[in-house]
């Protein structure tokens, strides 16, 4: 089994549960973690035998664009994205961390991370 790492992907969204934050908005790092089987990829040295970075990305991406209440919410779409699409993919693993929260104190991140494998 192998890993793939995507590290602070930094994007801008509106998620959390006050008017604030959807209005205002906030930023966010994103990690990820994924394990697959990559020994083909390793021979073939071919994009079609690996976990695509840019697919990752996406994914990302696209599932931050949806505003939610919670990270968590978030963060359990990303997984189930992942293993639907991505085959290759065996455990997801992801933190999602929000900078600068408003929450009435000087704290600089409050993050949830979140993991799930196929069956």
């Amino acid at each position: 089994m192998s890993t793939i790492r995507l590290k602070n992907i930094r994007i801008f969204t509106n998620h959390g549960c006050l008017i604030e934050e959807e209005k205002i908005g906030s930023d966010y790092l994103v990690n990820l973690t994924v394990r697959a089987n990559l020994h083909k990829a390793a021979d073939t040295d071919s994009l079609k035998d690996t976990v695509d970075y840019v697919h990752l990305q996406h994914i990302v991406k696209n599932e931050m664009s949806v505003r939610s209440k919670l990270l968590e919410h978030v963060g359990q779409r990303i997984i189930d994205r992942i293993l639907s699409e991505i085959e290759l993919v065996d455990k997801v693993k992801v933190t999602i961390s929000k900078l600068n929260p408003p929450i009435g104190g000087d704290v600089e991140e409050v993050s949830v991370t979140m993991q799930s494998k196929r069956p």
